[in-house]
């Protein structure tokens, strides 16, 4: 069955603009790569079309060639590309790949201008071979039991992300864990963080004198305000060093009278058979050390850790695998009930 003139100019254009979209400033381009990246595209045409094309773009558009074999193509530098929705297959992956992962932990503002780049990313790789190649074979799956998140009245997640965006603060309510009432609060908002399906703010209280750090669940607030007063942020607060001091693994109250609440702990770990055996490839600190006794079939392990509640669920996710714990205090913690101090 032949194409009408109509259908063949529909096409022509549809790989024309296509073709436009690959080319970068400031990088050439070889015309077999450009052509690779028209086949997994969908467009299914000979190297010499590409070519012909290229050269017939160039009268109309601000692109340019190089005498390097094999050539290569590129935007002029004062070509006003900007203009140009243009994406790339490698950009397509990208951008869908963040609005799987990434979405919910984007500010509005930023996602009101990402979610035409996120549509068309989607249509760039509707039609596309890659689709059916990469993104199919490319998953993040969760190292625990999968869960399901609570849900999050948008209008606080909305206002809570435009107040750490904007630094302002913000009066809310918020309902504690165990308790059916909400209180009011006047917060500093200072990050966002994501543990496992749970999202959470980091803040201090207004009226707090020492602006200690405390973790609200998103899924508890039923109102928030975003306010005109700036956010007060705590002097060295950095949340890269707040994380890796331990400060999410949630204060336990078995370690709240250690010195410095239990961070720095050395801690002995003795598994039986194959238990710990994970351990000998994901480290629990830099400092790690791992001995294995073939005479009763152990393997002991030392390091240095923040005592948490976060430490005391995983351990006791080994069970009967694991056989001894030091300090007393952590083995205890592992073999009794327990509750966080979450806010």
């Amino acid at each position: 069955m032949e194409t009408s003139p109509k259908q063949d100019s529909t096409a022509t254009t549809a790989r024309q603009w296509q073709l436009l979209s690959q080319l970068e400033r400031g990088r050439w381009l070889g015309t077999a790569h450009i052509h690779e990246q028209l086949q997994l595209a969908g467009f299914d045409v000979s190297l010499r079309t590409i070519q012909r094309d290229l050269n017939a773009l160039a009268k109309r558009f601000p692109i340019e060639k190089n005498n390097a074999n094999p050539q290569g193509w590129r935007w002029k530098d004062d070509a006003p590309i900007q203009s140009l929705p243009h994406m790339n297959l490698s950009q397509a992956v990208a951008f869908n790949m963040v609005e799987a992962n990434l979405a919910q932990l984007l500010p509005p503002a930023i996602l009101d201008e990402l979610f035409p780049w996120f549509d068309l990313a989607r249509r760039q790789l509707k039609d596309s071979k890659l689709t059916h190649t990469w993104l199919d074979r490319v998953r993040i799956e969760p190292a625990t039991q999968s869960l399901i998140a609570p849900s999050i009245d948008l209008k606080c997640k909305d206002g809570i992300y435009e107040a750490i965006f904007h630094q302002k603060q913000i009066c809310a309510e918020y309902t504690r864990r165990n308790t059916d009432e909400p209180s009011n609060y006047l917060l500093n908002p200072l990050a966002i963080v994501q543990r496992g399906v749970i999202i959470y703010l980091l803040a201090t209280r207004v009226e707090d004198p020492e602006a200690i750090i405390r973790t609200f669940a998103l899924h508890r607030f039923t109102q928030v305000e975003v306010e005109d007063a700036d956010v007060v942020i705590p002097k060295d607060f950095d949340l890269a060093s707040y994380l890796d001091a331990g400060g999410m693994g949630f204060a336990h109250p078995s370690f709240k009278d250690l010195p410095n609440h239990g961070k720095n702990t050395a801690i002995t770990l003795v598994f039986q058979g194959q238990a710990g055996k994970s351990l000998t490839e994901s480290k629990l600190s830099e400092d790690q050390q791992v001995i294995e006794n073939e005479e009763d079939d152990t393997l002991t392990v030392t390091a240095t850790v923040n005592l948490t509640s976060q430490l005391v669920w995983w351990l006791r996710g080994f069970g009967n695998g694991l056989k001894h714990i030091q300090p007393k205090i952590l083995a205890d913690a592992v073999r009794q009930t327990e509750e966080i101090t979450e806010s």
